[in-house]
């Protein structure tokens, strides 16, 4: 059973680094055109901070140490992100993103830690922790929602791209089948949610993939809506001004 759940670990290890460096293209592009057009940093700020708080429980509960890897690696790339948008932000923008991370980021994060390090000990201060990351969790997992609501007004699956709604189906599952050979449920209902998610995302796909777009799209482009997320549609919903 220990060898089963460190595969299964592994395995979830590997599709959660897939996730984490999916949005290369769209920063590449910023790099490339020395701008971050309409694009929003919110959902970067947040994942970063989901990151931290997961390789701080993983850190904190004995054998958790797969769940601190891999997100000590989304914490890299998460930064790496937000540092590319600072830099080609315009200088309004970039305060207040460099301000925000600061403060969710830093914060937040600093402030987790203190309060459950001087305050709890044992296993109260592992279920905080998982606690506080679960619930950011379910609430980055729900995000889709947002994309799916388009599919169906629009008819098309311009905005829900295939790879991801695999991903995000593979990684909920796969994570959710670790968490319940090890038996952590902390990490299984964020995970599960999105396992239930992904599939729905991929029966939508499924469904319209051969459909013709209705008119919605091009009023939604002219409104420049394909720009108002710099995650792709189907992994945030983040979508406020920053």
């Amino acid at each position: 059973m220990d060898n089963l759940y460190f595969y299964v670990g592994i395995i979830g290890n590997i599709i959660s680094i897939l996730m984490f460096l999916s949005p290369v293209k769209t920063f590449w592009r910023i790099a490339k055109n020395g701008s971050t057009e309409e694009f929003k940093s919110l959902p970067y700020i947040c994942t970063l901070l989901n990151s931290s708080l997961w390789t701080y429980y993983g850190i904190t509960k004995p054998g958790s140490y797969l769940v601190a890897t891999v997100n000590g690696f989304g914490i890299v790339v998460e930064i790496l992100y937000i540092s590319l948008f600072i830099i080609y932000a315009p200088p309004t923008t970039r305060a207040k993103t460099a301000m925000l991370a600061g403060i969710v980021d830093v914060g937040v994060f600093v402030g987790v830690v203190l309060v459950t390090q001087m305050g709890m000990e044992g296993d109260m201060r592992i279920d905080v922790v998982g606690l506080l990351g679960a619930g950011l969790n379910i609430v980055m997992y729900a995000s889709p929602l947002s994309a799916m609501r388009l599919v169906v007004s629009t008819k098309s699956v311009e905005y829900m791209p295939f790879l991801l709604s695999l991903f995000l189906f593979l990684n909920g599952g796969v994570w959710t089948l670790y968490a319940f050979l090890v038996k952590d449920w902390f990490l299984g209902v964020p995970n599960g949610t999105g396992f239930v998610l992904g599939l729905a995302q991929l029966a939508l796909y499924s469904f319209y993939k051969n459909s013709k777009p209705s008119k919605i799209i091009a009023d939604e482009l002219d409104g420049g809506w394909q720009h108002q997320r710099l995650l792709p549609s189907s992994t945030s919903n983040l979508t406020d001004p920053v």
